[in-house]
């Protein structure tokens, strides 16, 4: 197995997902298979009860594992499905020798980070690597070089790199610019001198800044931290993060992988999937988490919609509690409404749903969206007293929670998670935007639809036209005399690619893109 193993330096926040990604896909480009594994050295078991407004969202992998949404970007950028095994946490490492150790498994010896966190860490890395039949496995190393949580990865990383054959270290680091604009390298040969006391020397460095490293920058950080020269890589901000991968390629990147994993030289395939044409139209993505990745997934899914339909849609996102968060969605051409829990924000949500079925403006209600949806639906046209159960004790529960959550006493890895199968029914909206009379969709949550209400809903105009398997559980709704307004249970986002977007993305987006400007 090859591996490439990227790590960061200076501050947190430079990109080094997007890197990883990147590398990943110029090596797919030239035919190589490429898997990928996330480290998180936070002590948390997973991603699921962490706030977005931290970590941004959750993503939700095909197994159900709620992971960093790093990992979302390995899935859209390598085209691939991972799980959870493809995100190491510290949490997942301790938990997993404590049980060796109560097991009697280490037979008595005293347990300690080296040898046995660090065994376990190179376990969990070649056993991913291994399973997936990759040719390289890139692996991401969460935080900055000199965090006290990541010490047990990188030491688990340096001994690998004396171990295996083909390891190739990828350091990002941030090359500032001074008054005059002159690019600053003393942050990365600190950066790698730090690297450096832990016994790992990089092979390669990508140095992140606002504009292209100059000629001297390059000689410098090549002279003091011992890299060739044709191993300093820019990566300059660009208006795309789907630009990366061909201005890695342009920058050499790729050659130099190939080269120094021995792989073979096939030439690269140019990967331009996504077109970016002039914006025309404009979306509310109606939530309460004011942080732009929190929604990042939703952002991408609505680009990979308008790429592929030609037509470029400016994102707006809306806060549910602003009370002048009526006067945005009156200039917007749709209107996307998030997920989320608990009640803050969920008034002014019910209320952009219905501004939008009232006023005809093409509408996606996402997971917390559709069940809002519902409640809004049964309130205005129906004439209950609805709510949610997650909402409100009392009132009409159109929404109530999972039967099988009712005696959940655990948040974490809990909520109905991950694939699951909904059938279709003929001659309705989802059937044909999926043109199949059966899909599979990613899941997060503990509350549905009230099956008490579904016939009553149906008799007025609110039609279930995706189901589970089971019949039971409603997933998605649509109301058929409107320009286009569907919620799904389901989060689409999570399975949306460049160049191959998601169904109710595409079509929502399709009915934005026929709205007259004025609207």
């Amino acid at each position: 197995m090859r591996y490439v193993v990227v790590t960061g330096g200076v501050m947190s926040g430079l990109g080094k997902g997007i890197t990883a990604a990147s590398a990943g896909r110029l090596l797919i480009n030239r035919g190589h298979n490429v898997t990928a594994i996330k480290i998180d050295p936070y002590i948390n078991i997973d991603a699921g009860t962490m706030n977005p407004f931290q970590h941004g969202e959750v993503f939700v992998l095909k197994d159900g594992a709620e992971v960093d949404l790093d990992l979302g970007n390995y899935e859209r950028f390598l085209d691939v499905e991972l799980t959870g095994d493809h995100n190491i946490t510290t949490g997942k490492i301790y938990k997993s020798v404590i049980e060796k150790e109560r097991r009697g498994d280490y037979l008595g010896k005293t347990v300690q980070i080296i040898p046995h966190i660090t065994d376990e860490i190179k376990t969990s890395i070649r056993t991913v690597a291994d399973q997936a039949k990759a040719d390289v496995c890139v692996v991401e190393v969460g935080g900055t070089v000199g965090d006290i949580e990541s010490m047990p990865f990188l030491e688990a990383v340096r001994q690998m790199h004396s171990e295996e054959d083909h390891f190739v270290l990828l350091h990002v680091t941030l090359v500032p610019e001074d008054m005059t604009g002159d690019h600053k390298t003393k942050p990365t040969q600190h950066s790698v001198k730090s690297l450096r006391e832990l016994g790992l020397s990089p092979d390669v460095i990508v140095g992140r800044g606002k504009t292209p490293l100059g000629k001297d920058a390059r000689a410098k950080i090549s002279l003091f931290c011992d890299v060739p020269l044709n191993a300093v890589i820019s990566a300059h901000d660009v208006p795309d993060i789907y630009q990366v991968p061909s201005m890695l390629e342009l920058e050499g990147l790729g050659d130099y992988l190939v080269e120094k994993l021995a792989l073979e030289r096939n030439a690269a395939i140019p990967w331009d999937v996504m077109k970016n044409p002039p914006i025309s139209r404009s979306v509310a993505i109606v939530g309460k988490y004011m942080f732009e990745d929190a929604y990042f997934s939703i952002k991408e899914a609505i680009k990979h919609a308008a790429s592929a339909l030609g037509g470029g849609i400016d994102v707006k996102l809306v806060d549910a509690e602003d009370p002048h968060a009526l006067e945005t969605l009156k200039a917007v051409h749709g209107i996307l409404v998030a997920h989320g829990f608990g009640p803050r924000g969920s008034e002014g949500k019910i209320d952009a749903i219905r501004f939008a079925r009232e006023n005809d403006v093409p509408f996606l209600g996402i997971c917390f969206g559709f069940q809002l949806a519902v409640v809004e639906f049964c309130r205005n046209v129906l004439g209950l007293e609805a709510t949610s159960a997650e909402l409100d004790p009392t009132g009409v529960h159109v929404i109530d929670v999972l039967p099988e959550q009712l005696d959940v006493d655990h948040m974490g890895g809990t909520m109905r998670l991950g694939n699951y199968e909904i059938a279709l029914s003929p001659g309705t909206r989802a059937h044909a935007m999926y043109q199949s009379a059966l899909v599979t969709e990613r899941h997060r949550h503990r509350f549905e639809v009230n099956p008490e209400y579904i016939e009553r809903i149906e008799q007025d105009g609110m039609v279930f036209s995706g189901k589970a398997r089971d019949g039971i559980r409603m997933e998605i709704a649509e109301i058929q005399t409107k320009r286009f307004f569907l919620g799904t249970q389901f989060h689409p986002e999570f399975k949306s690619r460049p160049g191959r977007p998601s169904p109710p993305f595409l079509e929502f987006v399709r009915s934005v893109l026929r709205m007259n400007t004025s609207t």
